[in-house]
């Protein structure tokens, strides 16, 4: 059986249910991705999230949803004193902002461990990890992922990359750069986004960050465009979607991730390009009219 990991930080997720009500969920991008993921893959696959949790009730809801929604949880780490973080959505005609309390998450230290890092990442087919993965964890820590990602490509092991870029999360935009960079060059596949990228790297078109990092080596390239045209290139062929058929946003909260976990299932199991592209953009259009980072399983396909 082929396996899928994702790799990153989950939290507690407060959206609005009106007047001052919230609604409690759990979600965190690469989660995200996992969960369409495991909604776009056939059984054959299993689909398992990478992460450290505390050992306090609300991190262990963690696990239990996960498993009722057919992740495995056997590679979740738990940490004796942290927690999980928390986050809440506020949104003004469907775009979205958030509040943040995760200076004590437990997902800071996954990766303190090498070799549990390495026993976390075994016989795994598609590795996802972000650029928030890496932004919440330590030097030792980023370098230490980075170092994992670069020799499972070399096993074979097909290694995704969304830099996913928030600002608040590094030190600075230069060391954003720098890690991201490196991170770049240890990936199969990388999945920018041009806003992010135009913030962080200066690229004036997708074009530029399209040949920015394949020349970095990335067997593939797919820049998301925020319902623009995506530019692609995989294994040095060049793809430009077109016009994408445009839906107007309820919540984009989980957008791009869904798109990764879709348009990944797809490459995984043989799709070509063009056809990945417009699998990643149909679930993603499908997840921006529903509140909320995670649209029921059912809904998805």
């Amino acid at each position: 059986m082929s396996r899928f990991l994702s790799i990153g930080e989950c939290m507690l997720e407060l959206s609005g249910a009106g007047d001052d009500l919230w609604r409690m969920g759990i979600a965190g991008d690469t989660l995200n991705t996992a969960w369409y993921a495991r909604a776009c893959l056939p059984d054959s696959w299993q689909v398992a999230y990478g992460t450290c949790i505390g050992s306090d009730p609300f991190s262990a809801r963690v696990p239990a949803f996960l498993q009722e929604n057919g992740i495995e949880v056997d590679r979740i780490q738990t940490h004796p004193t942290r927690s999980v973080g928390l986050y809440a959505i506020s949104l003004v005609e469907g775009e979205r902002s958030f509040a943040y309390w995760r200076s004590a998450s437990a997902a800071q230290t996954l990766a303190d461990d090498l070799e549990q890092l390495e026993t976390m990442t075994r016989e795994a087919q598609v590795i996802h990890v972000s650029g928030i993965t890496l932004a919440i964890l330590p030097p030792e820590g980023r370098r230490r992922l980075i170092e994992v990602m670069a020799r499972r490509r070399a096993e074979g092991v097909t290694v995704s990359l969304d830099p996913n870029i928030r600002p608040a999360l590094w030190e600075d935009m230069d060391t954003a750069a720098e890690i991201l960079t490196q991170a770049a060059r240890a990936a199969t596949i990388l999945l920018p986004s041009f806003d992010d990228e135009q913030a962080c790297f200066g690229d004036v078109t997708p074009a530029a960050t399209l040949s920015r990092y394949a020349a970095l080596g990335a067997d593939t390239v797919i820049v998301k465009n925020g319902g623009g045209a995506i530019l692609a290139r995989h294994e040095g062929q060049s793809y430009e979607s077109g016009e994408l058929a445009q839906v107007t946003p309820v919540d984009t909260t989980g957008a791009g991730d869904s798109f990764n976990g879709a348009c990944l299932a797809a490459i995984a199991t043989g799709s070509p390009l063009p056809d990945a592209v417009a699998a990643g953009h149909t679930v993603a259009s499908k997840v921006v009219i529903h509140r909320g980072a995670l649209m029921p399983m059912d809904m998805i396909t």
